[in-house]
């Protein structure tokens, strides 16, 4: 759909508080903010949980990072003229509990664990980016600039985060972990 022509939002009143459009996108911004809630209630478990120090770093450092983004939700939640309510989001409640469960059958203490770790956080971030990818766009059709550009922000950190887990993973955590004998990470338990 390269070729596609893009259509011009125009003269519309594109602020329209009453749109089906404005309506699902107010609704997932709520999806996301519960995401980022639990995300912030799981960054401490995950950094007690990795070996790594540089890990642990970069699981301290996001915790900022996503406060920040919290707060650029409810900014944007304001700016829409909404109250900031959470609604559960499935899907990032199905990650971080595949995230808890990496925690639970992996050795402490070991790389294998770190990889686990960094594996669950990027499944998070990707989420995350395709979810902020999608409203920011949404947030630009329906004339919400402001909003927008909130969005696109907390977009360009998450791209950031995702890059820094794969440097640690290749600089050091994925190779620690290749020489770790191989009774490290118990077989999973048939469900």
């Amino acid at each position: 759909m390269k070729n596609a022509k893009r259509k011009e939002p125009g003269n519309q009143n594109l602020k329209s508080t009453d749109s089906c459009l404005r309506e699902f996108f107010v609704d997932q911004l709520k999806d996301i903010y519960w995401a980022e809630k639990q995300i912030l209630k799981a960054l401490p478990k995950m950094k007690k949980a990795a070996t790594s120090k540089e890990l642990q770093a970069a699981f301290e450092d996001h915790m900022t990072v996503t406060q920040k983004q919290v707060d650029r939700l409810e900014k944007s939640f304001e700016l829409l003229d909404e109250k900031a309510v959470a609604k559960k989001c499935d899907a990032m409640e199905g990650i971080l509990s595949e995230g808890q469960g990496i925690i639970e059958e992996t050795e402490e203490g070991t790389a294998t664990r770190d990889v686990g770790l960094i594996l669950a956080a990027q499944k998070v971030e990707h989420y995350e980016i395709s979810t902020y990818g999608g409203l920011a766009q949404l947030a630009r059709t329906l004339g919400e600039v402001k909003v927008a550009r909130l969005l696109e922000e907390t977009l360009a950190e998450e791209k950031e985060t995702d890059e820094t887990l794969t440097e640690i993973a290749e600089n050091d955590v994925n190779y620690e972990a290749s020489e770790e004998s191989g009774d490290k990470y118990p077989q999973r338990r048939a469900s």
